[in-house]
C-alpha cells in the first residue's frame, strides 16, 4: 500500500511538472511571437492610417485607408520595379538551384581527385564580404557592357548564392542514406538517374529551404542594384523604395504602404513553402 501511494504521488508530481513546463514553454513562445509581430503590426497600422496623421508605430488607425497602397503603387512605379525584381529573383533562384544541386551531388556523393579543395573554394565564397567585391565587379561588368542590364544583377547574385547552395545541398547529399544510392546503382541507374529520380525527390525539404533563403537574399538585395543600375527601367524594389523614400520622406503612411507592398512577395513565398522550409532546417540540424 505504501509503495502504491508513493508511486501515485510520483506520477502526480510528474504530471504537474510536465504541465508547468508546457505552460512556461507556451508562455515564452507567446512572448517571442508578440515581440516579433509588434513591428509588423506597427507598419500595418501606419500604412492604413490617414495621410495627414503624424502617428507612427502602434496606435490603431482611425480608419482603413486602403487607398494608400494604390497611391504608393502608382506614385512609386512599383509595378515596373516588382516586375524587374521578379525576373531577376526567378532567374537567380532557378540557376542557383540547378547548379547547386549538380555541384553538391558531385561533392557529396561522387569521388574524384581534388574534390575537397574545390569544395573549400566554394565555401570561401561565404566568407567574402560583398562590400569588398562590388567596386572591382562594377568595373569588370562595365568593361563587358553589362551594367544597366539584368545580367549585371543576375550573374553576381547567382555566384554569391551558389556558395551557400553548394554548402547546404552537399550536407544533405552526404547525409542521405547510402543504401538508397547503392540500391539504385545495383538496379543499373546512372549517376544522373540516381540524382534526379531518387535523391532530388527525397531532398525536397532541403531544396525548399535553399529556395526560400536565396529568394529572400535576392529580393532584398540593395547594394548591388545601387552600384550596377543607374537607369530607372532596371531598378529593383529595394532601390525603388529608397528613391521613393527620398521623394516622400514626410508621408509616413505612404512609405509604410510601399514597404508592405515590397515585403508581401517574400511573405507569400515563405507561407507557401513554410512546411518544407521548417523540415529542411530541422533535418539540417540533425545531420552533419
Amino acid at each position: 500500500m505504501t509503495g502504491t501511494g508513493t508511486h501515485g504521488t510520483a506520477s502526480g508530481s510528474g504530471a504537474v511538472t510536465g504541465r508547468l513546463e508546457r505552460t512556461v514553454t507556451y508562455g515564452m513562445l507567446a512572448l517571442f511571437a508578440a515581440v516579433s509581430l509588434t513591428p509588423v503590426l506597427g507598419i500595418l497600422s501606419t500604412a492604413l492610417g490617414r495621410r495627414s496623421s503624424l502617428d507612427t508605430g502602434f496606435s490603431l488607425p482611425d480608419g482603413l485607408n486602403w487607398g494608400n497602397f494604390a497611391d504608393a503603387w502608382t506614385r512609386g512605379h512599383f509595378g515596373t520595379y516588382l516586375a524587374n525584381s521578379a525576373l531577376i529573383t526567378v532567374a537567380v533562384v532557378a540557376a542557383t538551384s540547378v547548379l547547386a544541386v549538380l555541384a553538391a551531388y558531385a561533392f557529396g556523393v561522387m569521388r574524384f581527385p581534388g574534390s575537397t579543395v574545390l569544395f573549400y573554394l566554394f565555401v570561401i565564397g561565404l566568407t567574402l564580404p560583398q562590400e569588398a567585391l562590388v567596386v572591382p565587379l562594377y568595373f569588370d561588368l562595365r568593361h563587358w557592357g553589362l551594367t544597366d542590364t539584368y545580367w549585371a544583377l543576375i550573374l553576381p547574385q547567382t555566384a554569391q548564392s551558389l556558395a551557400f547552395g553548394v554548402f547546404w545541398m552537399r550536407t544533405y547529399f552526404r547525409g542521405s542514406p547510402r543504401a538508397v544510392v547503392e540500391a539504385a546503382r545495383i538496379d543499373g541507374a546512372s549517376s544522373w538517374t540516381t540524382l534526379w529520380r531518387v535523391l532530388v525527390p527525397m531532398g525536397r525539404p532541403a531544396i525548399s529551404t535553399m529556395v526560400v533563403i536565396v529568394f529572400m537574399w535576392t529580393w532584398n538585395e540593395f547594394l548591388l542594384a545601387l552600384v550596377m543600375v543607374s537607369d530607372e527601367a532596371h531598378r529593383t524594389v529595394p532601390l525603388g523604395l529608397a528613391f521613393f523614400q527620398g521623394q516622400h520622406s514626410s508621408d509616413t503612411a505612404l512609405l509604410a504602404a510601399a514597404s508592405v507592398l515590397i515585403a508581401l512577395p517574400v511573405v507569400v513565398v515563405y507561407v507557401a513553402l513554410q512546411r518544407r522550409f521548417i523540415e529542411g532546417m530541422l533535418s539540417g540540424a540533425v545531420k552533419e
